[in-house]
């Protein structure tokens, strides 16, 4: 079976399916965020619908924020060009969730409000701890911007023959409406809906694909070798250096228990038994969603052709609506482009908000007015921060024009591993950790993953067009993030805090037993205690 010549394919021109399918789903959406900001009147609604949704509606919303952009459309075009290589990113997204499940979900649901910092500076001193986790926080969703932003501009630039500068504005510009007037509230509900349409729309690719060849995924993978030669079915196309697969492989699993949008949502549900369940869901039905991209992709080889993917996208971010093209022409194009940009929409909310809360909640409520600012000023600063970080998606999202999608995603990874999953996880299991190695793990991590990835082939070589570049490695997760561990614990250990050790014993507590939502009890009434927190329990409560 030969490569489909995609000679006359719609991609670039209007399409009224797709056009069709992109206004319904924005109409749906923005229904939604009318009814959304209808009931978001306080920080609580906007950071964290209230508490209020379910372990399943979380779990669909958690793999709404998952399945991203760099999933459907990156994924798909890695495996294309690369074949069995591309596998790396869909497994090593997915072995982050029980990471997530058995060390994260509970207990940062217990010691939180409405950001990671909340855990990290639950013992420790407020201003320097939340300062340099909004640091962390606002780097991986810029990066995470960046993949999602770049997927956005193409597939409109494709489909809608508009220039690509213009299509990320258009992203920007509704994105902005779903987080400014819906919140947490309108955010989970367009991810729920997302996320059903992606699935759908995957598994119904998929299934047009695998029609094709019998409904034997053998057979499919024998013509893929056929075509391209057994080293297709094999590893080392895409990540031949073992230090660069294992370093690419430690930024994905744990990773995923830094982003900062992901840990936003364990405080939507109600306590902590729902965010380990929701935990659970998510797991399902993104480690589904990653078997149906596999399959795209070498569908897209095979009946598209490497050729043709990278004649219209060379980063082979348009493998998977060519695909569609193909295998049921143009409406079904139309149609899983619409769910490819209804995906980035959701997902650029969802990072906006975590972004959001980073700036209103971590730094100006915190930090700013020392947990004194009062409900309206709260919600005001956070809707100010949304703005601002959706003009900023719209400004990176023209700056890094035609890298992969799939690619960049693995970059902010590797700082969310670095910068915020060290100190998550040592303020919640050492008993020594303090402020000064709280804060000099995050920076570390930060600065060390920046830096690196600068000097990486990927910006020296891919986007600055250097002959060479002065650190080897594509991914710097496996210098980053053991780093950040040794530094946070050397300096804990040189610059040891007495309160920190004793408010431990606390922590282990609310960590297991948990205390209500986190909120119940105004800051101004407990000056002791930290901004977000309740109460520390009496021996007779405990």
């Amino acid at each position: 079976m030969n490569p489909t010549s995609t000679t006359g394919s719609q991609l670039g021109q209007p399409n009224a399916t797709a056009i069709f399918f992109f206004l319904l789903f924005v109409g749906v959406t923005l229904a939604i965020t009318w009814w959304a900001a209808r009931k978001t009147k306080t920080t609580s609604e906007f950071f964290a619908a209230g508490g209020g949704v379910s372990a399943l509606q979380n779990g669909f919303a958690l793999a709404g924020d998952y399945m991203s952009a760099a999933s459907f459309l990156g994924i798909a075009g890695l495996v294309a060009l690369s074949g069995f290589d591309g596998l790396i990113y869909s497994v090593g997204w997915l072995v982050g969730w029980p990471v997530v499940t058995f060390l994260i979900a509970e207990p940062l649901r217990n010691l939180g409000k409405y950001t990671f910092a909340d855990v990290v500076a639950y013992r420790l001193k407020q201003t320097p701890v939340r300062l340099s986790a909004a640091l962390g926080t606002l780097t991986v969703v810029s990066f995470y911007l960046i993949a999602q932003m770049v997927g956005a501009g193409n597939l409109i630039h494709l489909l809608f023959g508009l220039s690509y500068e213009v299509a990320v504005v258009i992203v920007g510009v509704v994105m902005i409406l779903y987080v400014l007037f819906g919140g947490m509230i309108a955010t989970t509900w367009v991810q729920i809906v997302k996320a059903v349409l992606l699935l759908a729309g995957a598994s119904a690719l998929a299934g047009a694909v695998l029609y094709r060849f019998g409904f034997s995924p053998v057979a499919l993978f024998n013509e893929a070798s056929r075509q391209y030669g057994e080293q297709v079915l094999a590893p080392g196309t895409l990540v031949s250096n073992p230090v660069e697969t294992v370093s690419l492989g430690l930024a994905l699993m744990f990773g995923t228990a830094g982003l900062p949008h992901i840990l936003m949502r364990f405080y939507t549900v109600p306590d902590a038994k729902a965010a380990r369940s929701s935990v659970f869901y998510a797991t399902g039905l993104i480690g589904y969603f990653y078997l149906v991209t596999f399959i795209l992709g070498f569908g897209a080889a095979v009946l598209v052709g490497r050729q043709s993917i990278t004649g219209v996208d060379k980063g082979g971010n348009m493998a998977a609506p060519m695909l569609a093209e193909v295998v049921g022409g143009t409406g079904f194009l139309g149609f899983i482009s619409a769910v490819a940009f209804a995906t980035i929409l959701a997902v650029v909310a969802g990072l906006t908000l975590s972004g959001a809360a980073a700036l209103s909640h971590d730094l100006w409520s915190s930090v700013v007015r020392k947990g004194q600012a009062p409900e309206h000023e709260q919600l005001k600063v956070a809707r100010l921060a949304s703005l601002f970080l959706g003009v900023l998606a719209v400004v990176l999202g023209v700056v890094f024009k035609g890298q992969n999608v799939a690619f960049m995603v693995g970059l902010a990874f590797a700082i969310a591993a670095s910068a915020n999953f060290p100190a998550l996880l040592l303020s919640m299991a050492w008993k020594k950790f303090t402020t000064n190695g709280a804060v000099a793990s995050m920076l570390t991590g930060s600065f060390s993953a920046v830096v690196l990835i600068f000097l990486s082939p990927t910006v020296q070589i891919d986007l600055l067009k250097n002959t060479s570049a002065l650190f080897p490695l594509k991914n710097p997760g496996i210098i980053t993030m053991p780093l950040a561990f040794f530094v946070g614990v050397a300096v804990s250990l040189l610059f040891p805090e007495k309160e920190a050790r004793e408010r431990f014993a606390e922590v282990k507590h609310r960590m297991h037993v948990g205390a209500g939502k986190a909120a119940a009890v105004p800051v101004a009434q407990v000056p002791s205690v930290s901004p977000g927190a309740t109460p520390r329990p009496t021996a007779t409560k405990a």
